[in-house]
């Protein structure tokens, strides 16, 4: 069954056949799971910790949820996206969570008669190329500490593009388009349900406000 994937694998992993792209992962997906499993604290809940569409489209059922602030990483709109939001021939963007600074999120507690199976379909949807790090972060929350999965990514990755001009990135909303949509309606998308959750991501905000004044949106 097809998964809707918000993700792309590394550039090396995704090849163009027949007008369809394919993935042949670059690392294990399966054996990631068990290596993250085993990793995972004991004897605690199993929380995920989403700070993009896992907020506005998380597809798994939550027994709780809470705002949650995580150091140590950041939330930026610099990972490429060659299938779901661009092409090969012109790739869009999506948010990874990479190294510095910080990142307010959601985190989600699975109902733990559910938890494997719902992390199983997780980790079908994000590590399908096995393309991110799998890390367990320590996430601050008003009901204090809880320990969550996140898909991080490195900065080191092939589909991590560092610093874009301005002109560039208003090319790349103007025109990259995936299977799923396109990059701008990801970036307003992401823009909205931030914001409906109470959390400010001025570079988030900064980019909304670029394609408003570039007349892309309203």
């Amino acid at each position: 069954m097809q998964q809707a994937l918000d993700y792309d694998p590394e550039p090396a992993s995704c090849a163009v056949e027949s007008g369809v792209a394919s993935v042949v992962p670059l690392r294990d997906p399966q054996q990631m799971l068990e290596r993250t499993l085993a990793e995972r604290p004991a004897r605690r809940d199993l929380w995920i910790f989403g700070y993009a569409s896992l907020i506005w489209r998380p597809e798994f059922e939550a027994a709780e949820q809470r705002l949650a602030r995580v150091h140590g990483q950041h939330r930026a709109f610099r990972m490429r996206s060659r299938i779901n939001r661009g092409t090969p021939e012109r790739p869009g963007l999506v948010c990874a969570l990479v190294p510095g600074g910080s990142c307010s999120g959601m985190v989600y507690r699975l109902e733990p008669s559910r938890a494997d199976a719902e992390l199983r379909r997780l980790w079908d949807r994000e590590m399908f190329s096995g393309v991110y790090d799998p890390k367990w972060l320590q996430c601050q929350t008003a009901h204090g500490q809880v320990t969550a999965l996140a898909f991080t990514l490195s900065k080191r990755s092939p589909n991590y593009i560092g610093e874009l001009d301005d002109d560039t990135l208003i090319g790349i909303l103007r025109h990259a388009r995936g299977r799923f949509g396109s990059t701008l309606d990801y970036l307003v998308e992401t823009a909205a349900c931030l914001r409906r959750c109470g959390i400010r991501d001025l570079a988030i905000e900064r980019q909304v406000a670029l394609a408003q004044r570039a007349g892309l949106t309203a």
